[in-house]
């Protein structure tokens, strides 16, 4: 088990909140003091890691604002049914910055992003779709998907059926979806 320390979570936090500042969007306090630092559990937040506020989540319908920095990648995973539920439904709206998305599909001739050295064999998917600001993409339930931001770091705001991040579905065996913060 994976640990992150919370002087990591703390720092994490305080960079993402200049990212949605730099990008014009308002948070409220308790939103700033609640940013999700998801290190996935592989110890390098830099290249594997998102950071993430939740404004809504209910039983119809969720909206996220996700945050990356530079070249920081969110790992391949897929949102599985769940009961009666088919698997969440996510359109990607890029707000800020760059970000290269993978889904399943045709895939690019030449990738764009760089696979996080050591994690290659846990990224499958390379049909490439480039979001700038203003872009989106629906990411529909099932699909095995990964996404990176560019050398600006990105903020991509998240409209999405219910999200149920527990029943994630990760291609590296490797990844914690909800790791241990450990007091420095």
């Amino acid at each position: 088990m994976s640990r992150i320390k919370r002087s990591e979570v703390r720092a994490a936090q305080a960079r993402t909140a200049e990212l949605f500042a730099k990008a014009g969007i308002v948070l409220t306090p308790e939103e700033l003091a609640g940013i999700e630092v998801a290190s996935f559990g592989l110890g390098n937040l830099e290249k594997e890691g998102l950071e993430l506020v939740t404004y809504v989540n209910n039983d119809r319908y969720c909206a996220k604002e996700l945050a990356l920095f530079p070249y920081q990648t969110c790992p391949e995973h897929l949102h599985p049914p769940v009961g009666d539920d088919p698997g969440k439904t996510e359109t990607f709206r890029c707000r800020a910055g760059r970000v290269l998305l993978y889904v399943e599909g045709e895939p690019a001739e030449r990738v764009q992003a760089r696979i996080p050295e050591g994690s290659e064999a846990y990224y499958t998917v390379f049909h490439e779709v480039e979001l700038t600001p203003g872009q989106q993409y629906t990411i529909r339930p099932g699909t095995k998907h990964w996404f990176q931001a560019g050398a600006d770091g990105a903020i991509v705001s998240e409209f999405s059926s219910t999200s149920r991040d527990e029943y994630d579905i990760f291609t590296d065996p490797r990844v914690e979806r909800m790791p241990v913060v450990e007091e420095d």
